[in-house]
């Protein structure tokens, strides 16, 4: 690990100030501090946020839920308006990493988070996201669990988070500051596929910094969860997962939220699937047949073709888990 400064702040002004200074922001320090661990991450300074006022679940105006940055996963997750509007969240946050890490990370971190792709932490591989124009040692080597969706020349990793496949499915809002003030970016917009800049993850302006993220109010009733596929049932990410939320009224779909993870290089909105659904009422034959559009643009690697199938899989017993048979 190189050498470093640390700072703690107790106020946004301190935070945009010393971030406008080259610092970085450190919360539960989950990811980070393994990055750094590794060489991977050499900040010059850290900028501990952990005591910002962005630690509370609200009801938005409208009716739906703001997140704030700081609130841990297990707090989220265990929320009574969480698990009550939206159980896709709580299901995705139980679903990831061990309790310890659950209790220390926060939403903020969690989908700022960095790939977990092997040939990324291993500062001899060649990278394109940790060094431009390096190369992508993944493309020819070792790539079951890397991406089939959103893939470029330049990179095939996924994105690690759970919950972030939730907030793309029920298209939340990240909510910033920054030196020129607040904005809020559509989750879809936030996290940025590869093309020929890998190495820039999200639509984040310099100094600034993520203050919450926002849930929209959707018709209730709203049924929704979350499915993760992995090679073992604890402290691993997913091969491939499914985020599914559904509003049903007269024993019809009336609007249908489906996104996937483990297969993307951002967490994968669904919205073929999703079109597939919507004024159709639940059968099996129908959950069949939308799942099969889920892998439509999929770009197998050498080792991962299996992904093409199991996703559509998993899509499709997660429609039937939600929203059941008539």
């Amino acid at each position: 690990m190189h050498p470093f400064s640390y700072t703690r702040v107790s106020d946004t002004r301190q935070a945009l100030n010393a971030a406008r200074a080259g610092g970085r922001y450190i919360a539960g320090g989950t990811t980070l501090v393994d990055l750094m661990r590794e060489t991977v991450e050499r900040p010059d300074t850290l900028v501990d946020i952990s005591a910002l006022p962005l630690d509370e679940i609200t009801v938005t105006e409208r009716g739906g839920l703001r997140i704030g940055a700081l609130v841990t996963m297990s707090e989220a997750a265990a929320h009574p308006k969480v698990r009550t509007l939206y159980p896709v969240v709580s299901q995705a946050l139980e679903l990831s990493a061990s309790a310890q890490l659950r209790n220390m990370a926060t939403i903020g971190g969690n989908i700022m988070q960095r790939t977990r792709c092997t040939y990324f932490r291993d500062v001899t591989a060649d990278c394109n996201k940790r060094q431009p124009g390096s190369g992508c040692a993944a493309r020819e080597g070792v790539n079951r669990t890397h991406a089939i969706l959103g893939t470029s020349d330049a990179c095939v990793a996924t994105h690690p988070s759970d919950v972030a496949v939730a907030f793309a499915a029920l298209e939340a809002t990240v909510r910033l500051l920054g030196p020129d003030g607040k904005r809020g970016v559509p989750f879809a917009d936030f996290l940025l596929r590869p093309g020929r800049t890998p190495d820039r993850e999200q639509a984040l302006r310099k100094g600034e910094l993520i203050t919450s993220v926002e849930i929209p109010a959707l018709p209730q009733p709203l049924k929704s969860g979350y499915l993760k596929v992995r090679d073992r049932q604890s402290y691993e990410f997913a091969l491939t997962s499914a985020a599914v939320a559904l509003h049903m009224r007269g024993g019809v779909i009336r609007e249908a939220k489906v996104a996937a993870g483990g297969v993307g290089t951002v967490p994968w909105k669904l919205p073929e699937v999703e079109r597939a659904l919507i004024g159709r009422r639940p059968s099996d034959a129908l959950w069949t047949a939308a799942a099969e559009k889920a892998a439509e643009g999929a770009r197998p690697l050498t080792h991962n073709r299996f992904k093409v199938a199991l996703l559509r899989r998993t899509v499709e017993r997660q429609l039937r888990i939600v929203g059941g048979t008539k």
